[in-house]
């Protein structure tokens, strides 16, 4: 098992991504604190899983982009779970048919808390922990192929992930005295309630999956394979990386 014994931190954890991820790290011997915002019901169901795995779950309402309820939730995690080893900064939000000329400040600054702010809100509190207990860990950021690509009538989501990205190279040179290691994984298009309108529109996902030299969508653990591969000891060598898993999409794009 590559996390037996280890405590990590999933933010979102409710569906998709963050969901197979809690699973799949429950299996590979890891206790798990997941948060949601709004889907009670599907972290109810990620604890189910992480529990039919043999491992403890700790769940938490919270919302990644308010400083305040992220304090407030390693301050839970420790009362109530424990050291955390690894911190998986996976809540996110899209966006999408918004031109910057039409733009809605309040979409705006949504967008950018919790896309942004909320990774760098949970670092900052998870970095004390680590450096209060002698270094060490893992910071994994689910970002987007996005940061690469240009996000046309979704900008604020497309300037998030690049921020992400940007977050990751910094804080991999701040943290490498304290040997904690940051890295991303940018999913393309994957499977999961996000993008359930492409999915939910022929139309539109033959047009998505032209574009992908694999022709087809990922899948949820698909990406949670590659964050596994970051959070464990395997990646112990490799900080402020993206990992992009997206069936050649970006070596694509300047072809399509």
């Amino acid at each position: 098992m590559k996390l037996q014994g280890k405590r990590a931190l999933i933010t979102g954890a409710d569906s998709g991504i963050g969901q197979a991820a809690a699973e799949l790290f429950a299996r590979e011997g890891a206790d798990v604190a997941i948060t949601y915002n709004t889907d009670a019901e599907g972290a109810r169901e990620t604890t189910r899983r992480v529990e039919a795995a043999g491992r403890k779950c700790l769940v938490i309402q919270n919302d990644v982009g308010d400083p305040a309820s992220v304090e407030a939730t390693f301050e839970r995690v420790a009362e109530e779970f424990g050291v955390l080893d690894i911190l998986i900064n996976n809540a996110g939000q899209a966006m999408s048919g918004m031109p910057v000329a039409e733009m809605d400040d309040g979409k705006l600054e949504q967008i950018l808390r919790v896309n942004l702010m909320g990774p760098v809100f949970c670092a900052r509190a998870f970095i004390k922990v680590r450096r209060a207990n002698g270094g060490r860990g893992k910071i994994v950021i689910v970002s987007s192929v996005a940061q690469h690509l240009p996000t046309p009538e979704s900008a604020p989501y497309g300037m998030s992930k690049a921020g992400v990205g940007s977050l990751c190279r910094s804080l991999s040179r701040e943290l490498a005295e304290d040997r904690i290691n940051v890295n991303n994984v940018a999913p393309g298009l994957i499977e999961t309630p996000m993008t359930s309108d492409r999915f939910e529109n022929p139309d539109k996902l033959e047009n998505s999956l032209a574009h992908i030299p694999w022709h087809r969508a990922g899948q949820p653990d698909e990406i949670a394979k590659a964050i596994l591969y970051l959070a464990s000891d395997d990646a112990d060598y490799v900080t402020g990386h993206t990992l992009v898993v997206d069936g050649g999409l970006t070596m694509q794009w300047g072809g399509a």
